[in-house]
């Protein structure tokens, strides 16, 4: 069955063609090429509108939009019901504006989803019909089509005590997508991947400074308000949110670290979530078989604006992507300055190196686009050597560091960041099996952080970040040291937690991230279906079946918190919210993808036969000045 979606455009008899605004592609061809000029338009803030009227009916309604002027700094596209994924009906209507009709599914795989909020069909246990029917009820709409998921729903919740979780975040949404997408329902991915790339040109200002092109935004909320001029009549707006009302104004960490630019450290609002945003759409591209997405010329420069933000020249002499402290969602210091592998579970250099492979799949190739391909092709081979030479650690190479001299100074130095033997903490001399390894939390000068961080770890081994035998033994450290990673619920975010003098100096004495709590070693159940993926690929399944059935027996009866509390995650969360989405939409994932394990490669990267052969030429030797082709005379 095919439900059918009459979409009215129609001109002014005699007026010019209006535009009709869907992202950045609109039927003005000069608003769809990033031209210098253009960059200028885009910086302006604009508000994708939607008009509520009367004359809504089921299945027709007349859209059209207009350019209006909202404030000194802001400008906006006025759209009526304008569907973004619309846009090649719009460009495609004559002069005169004629009526244009699309077919949106109406049954997909035999699941009766729909976009006006019919139920869902069972689909197994009562914990995953409960699951289903709760991400349905998170789903939030604009223009009367659906574009994400909030970050919490909790009924008991008081709407003072609600902050942002009524907001729909770029970084939460991930495991809805998926979820989503392994069920064949695509058109909430679809408008949710061209809305918040619509809010990635957004201006962006805090206390008169504009962060660089290529942002997005780290959350962003549907809003009523009246319609200018009629106070008897509504609109939808949609209102992104980059950072500047947040707690401490540091943005949520899924769009917020310092790099190193030119002679500056710039605080930049940057593109964690366009990272997710560009593997969300690879997956988009793999489940559904719609290429066109991709192929748009606004996405095409969405996703060079963000990889032109990454890929930014800098003083740093390392490949990974530094880090000041405190550029954490959690506004406040958790030690991970520097060159984290993750920020407090979320994926740092792992996600990176995925994003550029799924990029690099996705960009048309075109003379415009050489230069930075060729860039991210040297970044892809500079940062795979560097993880996996410099934050490798298993019991072999724990005795190597233990029996390192320091203060070396030469070219061909084994211990290259002078790490002094001490660092080594009594913990992981105990800890670490005999069988088994995984990559540090961080590496500096004189600084390593032997934490683990569980979701680094194990987006390592989904984007081929790890050879074959250190994904390997990232799963034997997994199965080894299951009552510590797993216990009673999956799965440990970091391990193990700070507490005593080092939680007082380096956390500030931080009331919420007490040991074994909250981002300091707490449980997050959202992170099973990484783990899931992870196993999948490497060919052990049974890990991700053992930790699913320890999660299946709680998550409904607690009431799907967003994280527990205590070494052996026995309690809920003191300040976890309840019916966390991405607490549900990781169990759905999960089970889904162990029904359909074949899934799981729309999902991960494979290892790339250009970089392995680049890294088995790598030089491992000595490292010596190179000679210089040409001799100058000062």
């Amino acid at each position: 069955m095919v439900a059918t979606l009459e979409i009215g455009l129609r001109a002014t008899s005699g007026a010019a063609s209006p535009q009709f605004c869907a992202g950045f592609f609109v039927s003005t061809p000069q608003l769809a090429f990033p031209s210098k000029t253009r960059r200028k338009y885009w910086r302006k803030r604009f508000l994708y509108r939607s008009l509520y009227a009367t004359s809504w009916t089921q299945n027709n309604c007349l859209r059209s939009c207009e350019h209006e002027k909202v404030n000194h700094r802001s400008q906006f596209f006025s759209c009526q019901c304008q569907r973004a994924e619309d846009t090649s009906g719009i460009a495609n209507s004559d002069a005169k504006g004629s009526w244009y009709t699309t077919q949106i599914p109406g049954d997909l795989n035999g699941q009766k989803f729909t976009t006006n909020g019919s139920p869902y069909r069972s689909r197994g246990s009562a914990v995953e019909d409960e699951a289903w029917r709760l991400l349905q009820d998170s789903m939030v709409y604009y223009c009367g089509t659906p574009v994400g998921t909030i970050a919490a729903k909790d009924p008991s919740d008081s709407s003072s005590n609600v902050l942002n979780y009524d907001q729909v975040f770029i970084r939460d949404f991930i495991p809805s997508g998926m979820a989503f997408l392994l069920k064949g329902e695509y058109e909430i991915v679809r408008n949710f991947i061209l809305h918040t790339l619509q809010l990635q040109s957004w201006e962006k200002t805090m206390d008169c400074h504009s962060p660089g092109q290529g942002l997005m935004p780290a959350s962003f909320k549907v809003r009523t308000v009246p319609l200018d001029g009629d106070d008897s009549a509504t609109e939808e707006v949609l209102d992104p949110d980059f950072g500047e009302a947040a707690i401490g104004r540091v943005a949520p960490v899924d769009s917020v670290f310092c790099i190193t630019i030119n002679s500056e450290v710039l605080s930049m609002l940057l593109v964690f979530a366009g990272l997710w945003w560009i593997i969300l759409l690879r997956a988009y591209g793999k489940c559904s078989g719609d290429l066109s997405v991709q192929e748009r010329i606004d996405v095409q420069t969405g996703i060079k604006m963000i990889l032109k933000l990454c890929l930014a020249d800098g003083f740093d002499m390392f490949p990974t992507l530094l880090v000041t402290d405190g550029s954490c969602m959690i506004d406040r210091r958790m030690g991970i300055h520097g060159h984290p592998l993750e920020i407090q579970a979320y994926n740092f250099q792992a996600l990176f190196y995925s994003a550029l492979l799924c990029a690099r799949e996705m960009l048309a190739p075109e003379d415009g686009s050489a230069d930075l391909i060729r860039a991210l092709n040297n970044r892809l081979i500079a940062l795979s050597f560097h993880i996996r030479e410099y934050y490798w650690v298993d019991k072999r190479k724990l005795n190597e560091i233990y029996r390192y001299k320091t203060e070396e100074y030469s070219y061909d130095a084994v211990n290259k960041f002078n790490i002094y033997p001490d660092q080594i903490s009594p913990w992981l001399v105990e800890w670490m099996p005999d069988k088994g390894g995984y990559f540090i939390g961080n590496l500096q000068p004189a600084h390593m952080d032997f934490r683990f961080f569980s979701l680094g770890n194990l987006w390592s081994i989904v984007s081929s970040l790890t050879t074959t035998h250190q994904a390997h033994a990232i799963l034997d450290l997994v199965e080894a040291k299951w009552s510590d990673l797993v216990a009673n619920m999956p799965f440990k975010i970091c391990y193990p937690a700070l507490d005593g003098q080092e939680w007082r100096i380096i956390t500030g004495s931080d009331p919420k991230n007490t040991p074994w709590s909250y981002h300091n070693g707490g449980s997050w159940p959202t992170l099973l279906w990484q783990l899931t993926v992870a196993c999948i690929k490497m060919d052990r399944p049974e890990i991700a079946a053992r930790a699913i059935e320890v999660a299946e027996k709680r998550l409904a009866l607690d009431k799907w918190p967003e994280y527990y509390d205590t070494k052996q995650a026995r309690f809920i969360g003191k300040q976890a919210r309840l019916y966390q989405t991405w607490s549900i939409a990781g169990f759905l994932v999960a089970k889904l993808l162990l029904e359909k394990p074949d899934a799981a490669r729309n999902i991960w990267n494979d290892e790339d036969a250009e970089i392995v052969n680049a890294l088995n030429i790598f030089p491992r030797g000595k490292r010596g000045r190179k000679a210089l082709k040409k001799t100058y005379i000062i």
